[in-house]
């Protein structure tokens, strides 16, 4: 007689898991907040307690935080949307048709060296202080970023495409729309998502710079009213909008491209060199000598060459551009060293530490998704607008990207590694040495290049701000009070320039470090 077993199975639930790790360090910030705020360690206008931030956030809710919010998102599209269109366009030209990359891409590149930091005062000359400004630093922001990487996924598009179109018989513009759109839509978003970002930052600078309305402004109406409360409220703005800007952009990424990509090398975009490259660029100074000798355009607006030259060999002889150059790269090396020296070690201690990375993590990656001249307002009233100021500003932007790359290059080290050194029993020190700092190196001097970068940039920003002392940023910003074209036209080249520099020499002392790596791939 058979049986007939059944088995009843309990009904359970579906297990939730919650994390609360990386709610732990926020609670306690707020907590040493409002106790600092309780028991009046600072003053309260220096240090406003949680409680009247929040009662300023519900009632700027009701005001107009978010009028001056949409003020910022309406220009941010404007100009994002021109500086997209124009550096598609740009950037496919350069990919699609060799000749003109050939005579037009160096100059780009050339003028591309130039940060977005150093148009500004040039920007206010040309266009004052209103939308117009907004919208030209936008464009600028955008356009580099996107026909950098439009001409690098057009150009790494498969030669087999090309073939299977010859094959099938494709027109031009077939060929465009199936293969050459949809096979570049993954670098063209990667531009994209940096352009919005580069994007967003720009527009906070130049509305804490010279503005009248938007998010930017409100900061700044809240610092010289010395009500932090408000700075702290658009700060938390400024970062809230940045989260939903990249949730926004890799949302759109999902749904838009959904097929495999194969994987791409690091980011190396130079111009095509030959005899081509030095005919535009000719011929526009000529043009421009020209025209400002026949007086086709005004020359207070745009100086000539010759003046610019003479400018220059002016500054260098009386030693003015010289004690700006040093001023401002000794104020950049004291700041980028110390914030890269922290974001090595956090980084360093966090990745080989999983439970304080799950602590600490997370906050960090949220405060760097705040625009780094958001601070400023924050530090000016903390720490003041000397030379300190100055030199912490510059630590805090340099130590966001060196901390990222270092966790990221050792929390994606080889594990084998980390057995090799349990079997050969290695001291902490001695696997650190030896095992995982090699191993992290391409990452870790990816981290140092940008940090070298971003604190060349604080220096010039903090300069424009923070405008009391010597330095180039603080040369141009009177240059162009004084409607100085000559010296501006020359702090931009010199920004440029040693940008260019600190890139190369990043690079070189990668090479040198991680020789070891080239021999293996040869």
């Amino acid at each position: 007689m058979s049986q007939m077993i059944l088995k009843r199975r309990r009904l359970s639930w579906p297990a939730i898991r919650l994390n609360g790790w990386p709610l732990l360090l926020p609670a306690l910030i707020v907590l040493l907040w409002h106790i600092a705020a309780v028991e009046r360690w600072m003053p309260e206008q220096i240090l406003p307690a949680p409680a009247v931030v929040a009662d300023t956030a519900l009632s700027l809710l009701s005001g107009d935080l978010l009028a001056q919010w949409g003020f910022s998102l309406q220009h941010l599209a404007v100009g994002l949307l021109l500086g997209v269109a124009a550096g598609t366009l740009l950037g496919a030209l350069f990919g699609l048709v060799p000749a003109a990359a050939q005579r037009v891409e160096p100059l780009f590149y050339a003028l591309a060296q130039i940060p977005t930091l150093g148009w500004i005062p040039l920007f206010m000359v040309l266009f004052g202080i209103d939308n117009g400004l907004k919208l030209a630093v936008i464009v600028k922001t955008t356009l580099v970023p996107m026909t950098i990487h439009t001409q690098l996924a057009v150009t790494s598009v498969s030669p087999a495409l090309g073939e299977a179109a010859q094959v099938m018989n494709f027109s031009r513009w077939q060929r465009l729309r199936w293969l050459v759109i949809p096979a570049s839509l993954p670098g063209w978003f990667t531009g994209l998502r940096l352009a919005l970002s580069q994007a967003w930052v720009s527009l906070i600078v130049v509305e804490l710079l010279a503005s009248s309305e938007g998010i930017g402004y409100l900061m700044v109406w809240g610092r010289q009213l010395f009500q932090l409360d408000i700075v702290f409220v658009t700060i938390a703005v400024v970062g809230l909008s940045g989260l939903l800007m990249e949730w926004a952009a890799n949302r759109v990424y999902a749904r838009l491209v959904f097929w495999p990509q194969a994987a791409t090398g690091r980011l190396a975009w130079k111009p095509q060199a030959s005899w081509h490259a030095f005919q535009l660029p000719l011929i526009l100074l000529v043009l421009w000598q020209l025209a400002s000798h026949r007086g086709w355009i005004d020359s207070t607006l745009f100086s000539s060459p010759l003046a610019v030259a003479q400018r220059f060999m002016a500054g260098a002889v009386s030693g003015e551009l010289p004690v700006a150059m040093l001023a401002s790269l000794g104020r950049a090396f004291a700041g980028g060293a110390l914030g890269i020296a922290i974001g090595l070690l956090c980084g360093l201690l966090l990745a080989l530490r999983p439970r304080a990375g799950q602590i600490l993590t997370p906050t960090l990656n949220v405060l760097r998704h705040i625009a780094l001249f958001a601070w400023l307002p924050l530090l000016t009233a903390w720490v003041g607008n000397d030379n300190g100021g100055k030199i912490v500003f510059i630590a805090l932007a340099s130590f966001f990207p060196m901390f990222f790359s270092t966790l990221q290059a050792v929390s994606q080290r080889d594990r084998q590694l980390d057995e090799v050194a349990k079997v050969l029993r290695f001291a902490p020190l001695t696997r650190l040495r030896a095992l995982i700092l090699p191993g992290a190196a391409p990452g870790i001097f990816a981290g140092l290049r940008l940090a070298l970068i971003y604190a060349w940039l604080g220096n010039i920003g903090a300069e424009y701000f923070m405008s009391s002392g010597t330095g180039i940023g603080s040369l141009m910003i009177n240059a162009q009070q004084l409607l100085d074209m000559p010296t501006i036209l020359c702090g931009m080249v010199l920004i440029g320039i040693t940008g260019a520099a600190l890139d190369k020499a990043g690079r070189l002392l990668e090479s040198r470090a991680t020789r070891w790596r080239q021999q293996e791939q040869l």
